[in-house]
C-alpha cells in the first residue's frame, strides 16, 4: 500500500514533465526549424517527430541500462501502435487527414519494410547489439535523405519566428523529458509489482500511453489547424525514430530478451503499419470512419494483451 500511494503522485509528475518538456522541445525545435525554411512535411518527419519521441527514447534507453528489456522493447512497440491506433484514429475522426504520394509511397511503405525488420530481428526473442546498430544507422540514412531531398508540400510555414530563448527552451525541456522518463520507469516496474503485471504488459499499454501523449497533442493540434502534412508526418516520423533511433540506440546497449508473447504486439504492428497505409491511399486521406475504424483496432488490441496476462 506504501508502494501504492508512492507511485500514484510519482506518475503523475512524471506525466506532466513529459508532457511538458516536449511541448518545450516541439515549440522550440518547430520556430528554429521554420527559420531554417523547412517544410511542414520535413518538420513533422525530423523535428517534431525527434521532439515528441523524446519520451520513448528516455523511457526506452533508461529501462535498457536498467535491465528491464520487456519494458524497452514493449513500449517502442506500443507507442507506435498507438500513434496509429488511437492517435491518428482519433486524429481521423474529429476531421479527416489528408496525405500525400511521398508519405503514403515513401515514409509509410519504409516504416512498413522497417516495422517487418524488426519482425525478423525478434524472431529468435533477442534484439542483438549489431541488429541494433543495423536499424540505428538505417535512421541516420533515412533522415540524410530527407535533408537532401528537401521534397516541398504546399503548406505555408508558421509566423512565429525563433528567438534566442528558444535554445535554453530546448535545452529545459530535453531535461524534463528524460526526468518524467526516468520517473515513468521506476512506477511502471513498481505497478508491475503490485498488479502481478508483467513488465511487458505495463510497457505496452500505461507507459506507451503515457510517453506517446506529446504525439496526440502535437497531431491534433496540427490537423486541427489544416496542417494535415505536420500531423501525419509527425505520427510516421515518430514511430520511424522510435524503431530505427529509440530501439536501435536501446539495442545497442543490449542486448534485449523480450517475453515470448510480446512478438505478438510485434506482428500486429506490422498488420496496423500496413492498414494505415491502405487507409491513407484511399482517396490520399484518412477518413473519419477510417479513424474509428483504427480506434477499434487499438481498443481490442489493448483488451487481448490484458488477457493474455497470466
Amino acid at each position: 500500500m506504501k508502494t501504492l500511494l508512492l507511485v500514484v503522485p510519482l506518475t503523475a509528475i512524471s506525466m506532466v514533465l513529459l508532457w511538458k518538456g516536449s511541448e518545450w522541445v516541439v515549440d522550440s525545435a518547430v520556430r528554429i526549424a521554420h527559420k531554417l525554411r523547412m517544410s511542414d512535411l520535413a518538420i513533422g518527419l525530423t523535428i517534431v517527430a525527434i521532439g515528441t519521441s523524446a519520451p520513448e527514447f528516455a523511457v526506452t534507453v533508461n529501462a535498457a541500462i536498467r535491465g528491464f528489456a520487456d519494458i524497452s522493447v514493449s513500449n517502442v512497440v506500443g507507442s507506435n501502435i498507438f500513434n496509429l491506433g488511437l492517435i491518428l484514429g482519433g486524429c481521423a475522426a474529429i476531421r479527416p487527414i489528408k496525405t500525400t504520394p511521398a508519405i503514403v509511397w515513401r515514409d509509410g511503405l519504409f516504416l512498413l519494410i522497417m516495422s517487418s525488420v524488426l519482425v525478423l530481428f525478434l524472431s529468435d526473442l533477442v534484439l542483438t547489439p549489431k541488429e541494433g546498430l543495423i536499424l540505428f544507422a538505417t535512421l541516420i540514412v533515412y533522415i540524410s535523405y530527407l535533408f537532401w531531398k528537401k521534397a516541398p508540400v504546399g503548406e505555408t510555414a508558421s509566423g512565429e519566428k525563433a528567438t534566442w530563448k528558444d535554445i535554453p527552451l530546448l535545452i529545459v525541456g530535453i531535461g524534463s523529458v528524460v526526468g518524467g522518463g526516468h520517473l515513468l520507469v521506476w512506477t511502471a516496474t513498481s505497478l508491475a509489482r503490485v498488479f502481478g503485471m508483467s513488465e511487458w504488459l505495463i510497457g505496452v499499454t500505461v507507459v506507451a500511453a503515457g510517453t506517446s501523449a506529446p504525439e496526440f497533442a502535437t497531431s491534433l493540434m496540427a490537423a486541427h489547424k489544416g496542417r494535415h502534412a505536420m500531423s501525419i508526418g509527425n505520427l510516421i516520423g515518430s514511430d520511424l525514430y522510435n524503431l530505427l533511433g529509440v530501439l536501435g540506440l536501446a539495442g545497442m546497449l543490449g542486448p534485449l530478451h523480450i517475453d515470448p508473447v510480446g512478438i505478438q504486439s510485434v506482428y500486429l504492428l506490422v498488420g496496423m503499419v500496413a492498414l494505415v497505409i491502405v487507409f491513407m491511399r484511399t482517396g490520399f486521406r484518412v477518413s473519419r470512419a477510417e479513424g474509428f475504424f483504427l480506434i477499434g483496432i487499438s481498443i481490442v488490441r489493448w483488451i487481448f494483451d490484458f488477457s493474455t496476462q497470466g
